[in-house]
Order: structure tokens, then sequence, then C-alpha cells
């Protein structure tokens, strides 16, 4: 069956004389070298490739202060997220706001709790979708053993980061609080939650004339449901070919919960352009567990949302039109 939804397009008029800011960490990188960031940097610079080939009145740069004084610009693609320093996420929009310029994504409040996955999965869990128990350790705050959740093997991650970046494995107390304190060496809030068996089902969501739409759903299929998968894998910095794939989920009950959750859970963020709800699922025992979200997540077509439009019949300049053209027109700057 076909993809119901069809992508938007950006007229010449708007294309001429709206003036864009594309601004990411590898925007200007020039393809040479080894990129620190690994794909990251790959997918930047597909991005402005990209937004250069739609034919937009386009300005690109990779540093926050540019927006520091007002720069002459009509809109800003902010994908400047994970830049180094605490809740960083939440800089970009904000510098748009001060400056009074209009901006992809969501506000930068709404940023910041979707980042913030203590915040995120008490919202969730206030809507009605079921989340593991965790427990949140503050920098600074006490560690109290008793906050932790009951469990045989644990997940202890920064609070606020992506790509399983800083995650750590543990198996009892001593081993999760060494872990915390590990987290808090990286300059991070540490969540902790029991780790559960199963593959991430990834959900995109792109807004369509004002209303979500859920692109087909992806699932980061593991060899070993125990697999703890690691920053490196994501970021194609080691091979990982042998522990899992990205394919497209097709198991029709467990899509029709999983879309009741997300339609649950993202009224919390809207208006947010796009992003992106992931779900720890046991196939055997049809468990949904939600496990986190991110707002101005990955568009690289190689993941997770290219993959997924391209399965909607989009290609992947059809997909980054779409979402530039709805929040164009969400703004104002296009009929």
């Amino acid at each position: 069956m076909s993809f119901p939804i069809a992508p938007l397009t950006i007229d010449e008029k708007t294309k001429r004389d709206t003036r864009i800011l594309f601004i990411a960490k590898n925007a200007l990188w020039d393809g040479t070298g080894s990129a620190e960031d690994g794909n990251h940097a790959t997918y930047h610079v597909e991005m402005r490739e990209v937004l250069k080939g739609l034919g937009l009145n386009l300005r690109v740069e990779d540093r926050f202060e540019v927006l520091f004084d007002k720069p002459d610009v009509d809109f800003v693609f902010p994908l400047l997220n994970r830049a180094g320093f605490f809740n960083s996420e939440m800089l970009c929009p904000l510098l748009c706001e001060r400056a009074g310029i209009p901006y992809l994504g969501a506000s930068p409040i709404l940023r910041g709790l979707s980042d913030d996955k203590h915040l995120a999965k008490r919202a969730v869990r206030d809507a009605g979708v079921p989340t593991a128990p965790w427990a949140i350790y503050r920098r600074g705050a006490p560690i109290d053993p008793a906050k932790c959740p009951e469990g045989t093997r644990f997940v202890v991650k920064p609070n606020n980061s992506s790509a399983s970046w800083g995650v750590m494995d543990a198996t009892d107390w001593p081993t999760v609080e060494k872990a915390i304190h590990g987290v808090h060496e990286l300059g991070h809030d540490a969540l902790v939650e029991p780790f559960i068996d199963g593959s991430d089902v990834e959900v995109p969501v792109v807004t369509v004339n004002g209303e979500p739409v859920i692109l087909p759903m992806m699932i980061f299929r593991q060899a070993d449901p125990s697999h703890l998968r690691t920053y490196q894998e994501k970021r194609d910095l080691v091979d990982r070919s042998q522990k899992y794939s990205l394919d497209p989920f097709e198991n029709p009950e467990m899509i029709a919960k999983i879309t009741d959750y997300t339609q649950k859970a993202m009224q919390e963020y809207r208006p947010f352009d796009y992003g992106r709800w992931e779900f720890r699922v046991n196939e055997e025992t049809g468990d949904i567990t939600f496990l986190e979200l991110n707002l101005n997540c990955n568009l690289w077509s190689q993941k997770v949302f290219g993959r997924a439009a391209n399965l909607a019949g989009w290609t992947q300049e059809q997909l980054i039109e779409t979402i530039l053209a709805e929040s164009l027109r969400r703004h104002g700057l296009m009929a």
C-alpha cells in the first residue's frame, strides 16, 4: 500500500526571496580527511548539498557566534545541536529567539524537555505511555541507593546525550554507583534504568499541513537482544555489521500500538516540525517500552529518517523540502 501523504514543495518566489541560514558543526567541512564525528560529518555535508540543490537563498555557517549579533537572514535551519557542552541543544533556538529570527524545530523549552531523558519519561508516563522505571542522579545532588530501580542489569547514561554517548553497563549497586560517578565526571547528570532485552523501533514524525505524520517505522534489529549498542557503533566509527541491522518494521499489531503511544506522547511537543520517538520492543513477548525522543534529530539519508522517507516513496530531497516548507509556512514566510 502506498504512503497516503504527498511531500510538500517550496514555491520559487519563497526560494528566491527568503534568506535561509543553515548552521551545523560540520556544515563547512570539505569532505577530506577524517572528521571527528564519524558519519555525523557526512550527514551535515549531505544536508548542505541538498539545501543548495533545492535552489534556496542559502548561507552556511558552523558557529553559534554568527547569531550573537542579528545576522541578515529571514530563517534559520539549526543543526548545531551537540556542541560539546551541557544543555547545548537549547542554545541555537535561544539565540534565534533573542535575535527575533524564525527557525526550524521546536521552541527552546521544548527542546530542553525532549533532551532531558528524565523529564521526557515523566511526560510520556503522564500521557499513559509505558516506560521502564528509572532514577535520575543530578550532579551535586546526593547519590541515594534507595532511588535505584530494581533489576539484575542496568543502563547508566548521560541524561542529555545522543547516539549512546557515555552509556555504561552495570549489574549491581556498586557498579551502578561507579557508573554514576563516571557520567558525572563527563559533566552530565546520570540516568539509571533496568536493561531491557529487545530491539529499538524508531518512529520518525514530520509535520504536514499542521498535523504530525508518522513515516514508516524502522527497527534496529539486534542479532543479540542483550547487546548494548555503543556510540562508536552508532557513528560508524567501528564495524557493527554483525551486531544489528536497520530494517523496515513490519509487525502490524505492534505498529498499531506504537502508533497510539507515539500519538499520545507527541502532543506535549507540538509544534516541533520533525522528531523521532524510540521504543524498545520484544517481538517474542509483544512488550513495548518507551525509551526516548529526539527533536531536530538526524535526517541523514542512510539513517532512520532517510530510509523511512524512501519507504514512503519520497526522495531525500523531498523529505528535507517538506520539513522546511512546513516550517516556513508555520512562521508566515510562505503562503
